[in-house]
């Protein structure tokens, strides 16, 4: 059956990016950390992760990995709708990328921000990164209309990818009754955490929904999850700023003291195996398993997991169908329902009442 993306000319692929060699990496980290006076010195030592694996950011690759699944799975489904990806921090930038999409016809945009929650970081900076690059085009006399798609984090294709990851990784593990899974995601300072909670449920919050409808898929298909817990990795910043706790290795020291022996690590919070997933886990916290004794293994991500890839392209459809006047349902999972397509005044800042008079889009009236 035919389907439409209609009034959407393409679909835009908005990540964070990544260095791809050594000599990236201090202008990549620049660009992150950009009007925050970092000296060099220090961005060199904060880069040390992207050194222990040549200076190359998985990231990149996989992104055009999920781009190329997402054009074939709206090629199969007879959508004509380009799918262009570009990133905050590194080529190609989402500006270059958003000009070389108008040079090609396109004049509406839906953007898909590879990040599944709503928060500062996740959602709110996005939208500001993409206000400032139409802006920036509009003075090239280049007119865009771009919007964003919802935060995805209980859409039924996100919640089956990582069920079933966390199921192969259980059956890696020795043999040995119950597992204990321990999902995983970026922690962030409690004031983001209490801004995101504003005008609907937290990031915490959304996190523990998926936890607790991936919990109840693991036990129906017969995995016996004896306890699970939420965690954080990959902090940064001034240490005296209290962020969102436990981090994954403490934790871990946790369960072991409580007589845990296996563990599924879970990154919920990520859709994809780039370096924090890669070094915070795959590295530290797994090194940290190790010495304490437990039997651990680490779930896979999204990633293209085909019901992830099926389940976005649903979304973009959706949203479609709704600019067009239509009304489908919005399918999610678990207990907070669809977060709105156009965000709430006030919603995802950085601070609950700060207002920075930095434009977003998606949300224009705050």
């Amino acid at each position: 059956m035919h389907q439409s993306a209609a009034p959407y000319d393409a679909l835009l692929l908005c990540s964070f990016g990544g260095p791809n060699a050594s000599e990236d990496v201090v202008p990549f980290l620049r660009n992150v950390v950009r009007g925050k006076g970092v000296p060099d010195e220090r961005l060199a030592e904060v880069g040390e992760h992207y050194f222990a694996f040549g200076g190359k950011s998985p990231i990149n690759e996989q992104n055009i990995a999920l781009r190329a699944a997402l054009a074939a799975e709206l090629g199969r489904r007879g959508v004509d709708l380009p799918v262009v990806w570009g990133n905050r921090n590194w080529h190609p930038y989402t500006k270059d990328t958003l000009r070389d999409a108008y040079a090609f016809g396109a004049r509406r945009i839906l953007t898909l921000v590879t990040s599944a929650y709503a928060s500062y970081s996740g959602s709110r900076q996005y939208r500001e990164h993409l206000a400032a690059a139409v802006a920036e085009l509009r003075e090239e006399g280049i007119v865009l209309e771009v919007d964003v798609l919802r935060p995805f984090f209980n859409d039924p294709g996100f919640i089956e990818a990582n069920t079933k990851a966390i199921l192969d990784a259980a059956a890696r593990l020795p043999e040995g009754g119950g597992v204990h899974v321990a999902y995983v995601t970026h922690s962030i300072p409690e004031t983001m955490q209490e801004a995101s909670a504003v005008t609907g449920p937290g990031y915490r919050e959304q996190h523990e929904d998926v936890r607790s409808v991936v919990d109840a898929e693991l036990r129906e298909r017969g995995l016996e999850v004896t306890s699970s817990s939420l965690s954080y990795c990959s902090r940064s910043g001034d240490p005296r700023t209290p962020w969102l706790e436990p981090d994954i290795n403490d934790h871990l020291a946790e369960l072991a003291a409580a007589g845990v022996t296996r563990v599924v690590v879970a990154p919920i919070g990520f859709i994809s195996d780039h370096m924090e997933v890669v070094w915070d886990l795959d590295t530290e916290a797994l090194g940290t398993a190790r010495t304490l004794g437990l039997h651990a293994s680490r779930a896979a991500t999204a990633g293209v997991a085909p019901a992830f890839v099926t389940g976005l392209v649903d979304l973009v459809l959706e949203r479609a169908s709704r600019e067009r006047g239509e009304n489908p349902p919005a399918t999610v999972r678990g207990e907070l329902g669809a977060f709105p397509d156009v965000a709430p005044p006030g919603s995802c800042r950085m601070r609950h009442g700060e207002v920075t008079g930095i434009p977003v889009l998606a949300g224009t009236a705050d």
